[in-house]
């Protein structure tokens, strides 16, 4: 195997959770009956250009199909995430009806619905189904096509080689086979002093804390800065900016430009490299600690579930997140430790999680039988979901959990 950016051969591994199924490969109960493939889940870690990856084993259109059920208008605060980023985005550029974005993975027009209440033209390229035709359905104009440099190159041809004044990119980054191509694919549809705004979990934050759940089939990159910047520069590109956020657990935002352009480099940008290079992040020594965590935070939940059961007390799930389909097979729990996962997301209610088969029911089911104790999985949403919860602990005395890196007890809003 190679690196899918710099080509090196890859030998080093980091990571190894085991085998598992496509993280968002949600089972209908006719499925369950049948063959259900796993494939490995490990992390290797480039010595050359320091990007750290997962094997391929299927293509992206496998992973992300038309029946795609991650739909980002889900989680409130995502919405109003990315509502302060548009009208932050229109003011600092001086966005306007002259102006054009296009969005990539533009899921279910979460982001780009801000531009089309601005009356600014935009575009989102989203290639599962299911999410594009909720997005039509607000009027968001959308192609039903992986982003690639083809793509980018025929949009710009058909446009009279009009660029794109913003390129947005939302937790795709991290999901694309071919990176480099992608990275092209920007650098070609961007207008001469547009700008790319891509936001992806920090890698150092994921190793800091030992978020192994955050790994995933879907996710083909865990991305630094410091590799960012090596990728834009070689298509042409340059980081001018860095925020850092703190949504999923710690994430950057990257701005980007042409690398002729006349956007001012921001002290941010060395900031951000100089606090990876002293961390390590691109010394081996850096990741040795990640499969201990993930070893001790499996090791800590079956704990958990095997005491409460010994009680005789029961325990259900809120969110069928990815990161509790990680947690959950690399631990080997089932629904023999855990009753359900209850989720808001009608696409993935009557189905099963991948690999562990907890069937995932309608928050509905909380009321008919409220569990003893309830575990967030999406922990990087806890505040949202413990308010939207609280209901449950206060009139069946359910207590509420995050799982990583080990259980811990969530106060709602508002409780001592």
């Amino acid at each position: 195997m190679n690196c899918r950016h710099c080509s090196t051969a890859l030998s080093i591994k980091v990571l190894d959770l085991d085998h598992a199924p496509p993280s968002n490969a949600y089972l209908s109960t006719d499925q369950l009956s049948q063959p259900e493939t796993h494939y490995p889940l490990r992390l290797f870690f480039c010595s050359d250009c320091y990007l750290v990856q997962t094997e391929d084993f299927r293509t992206a259109g496998d992973l992300f199909d038309p029946d795609y059920v991650y739909f980002s208008s889900t989680s409130r605060s995502w919405v109003e995430h990315a509502k302060r980023f548009s009208n932050n985005a229109m003011s600092r550029f001086d966005l306007s009806n002259s102006s054009f974005v296009v969005e990539i993975a533009s899921n279910d027009g979460y982001l780009l619905q801000n531009f089309v209440a601005a009356d600014i033209p935009c575009l989102g390229f989203e290639p599962t189904t299911s999410t594009a035709n909720v997005a039509r359905a607000k009027d968001v104009d959308t192609r039903l096509e992986f982003f690639s440099e083809t793509q980018a190159k025929s949009l710009r041809a058909e446009r009279a080689d009009q660029g794109a004044d913003l390129i947005v990119g939302n937790n795709v980054y991290a999901h694309v086979p071919d990176i480099n191509d992608f990275t092209r694919g920007m650098a070609h549809l961007l207008a001469p002093e547009g700008v790319i705004s891509l936001e992806f979990p920090h890698l150092q934050e994921l190793v800091k804390h030992g978020q192994f759940d955050t790994v995933y089939h879907e996710h083909f990159s865990y991305l630094s800065l410091t590799t960012v910047m090596r990728i834009f520069k070689s298509a042409g590109l340059r980081v001018f900016d860095v925020d850092s956020l703190p949504t999923h657990g710690g994430s950057l935002r990257v701005w980007g430009c042409l690398a002729d352009a006349s956007h001012h480099l921001e002290p941010s940008v060395d900031d951000v490299s100089s606090e990876e290079h002293r961390a390590g992040i691109d010394q081996v020594d850096f990741y040795t600690k990640l499969q201990q965590q993930a070893n001790q935070a499996a090791d800590a939940l079956v704990a958990f579930l095997v005491r409460c059961r010994s009680k005789g007390e029961t325990v259900a799930a809120y969110g069928a997140a990815a990161k509790g389909t990680t947690l959950l097979n690399y631990a080997r729990i089932d629904h023999r430790l855990l009753r359900y996962v209850a989720d808001a997301a009608p696409f993935k209610q009557g189905r099963y999680l991948p690999g562990c088969h907890i069937p995932v029911v309608s928050p509905k089911q909380l009321q008919d039988a409220p569990p003893d104790h309830l575990l967030i999985l999406p922990w990087n949403l806890r505040d949202e979901i413990a308010a939207d919860l609280a209901w449950i602990c206060a009139a069946h005395d359910t207590t509420l959990w995050t799982v990583m890196p080990r259980p811990e007890q969530v106060l709602p809003p508002g409780q001592p």
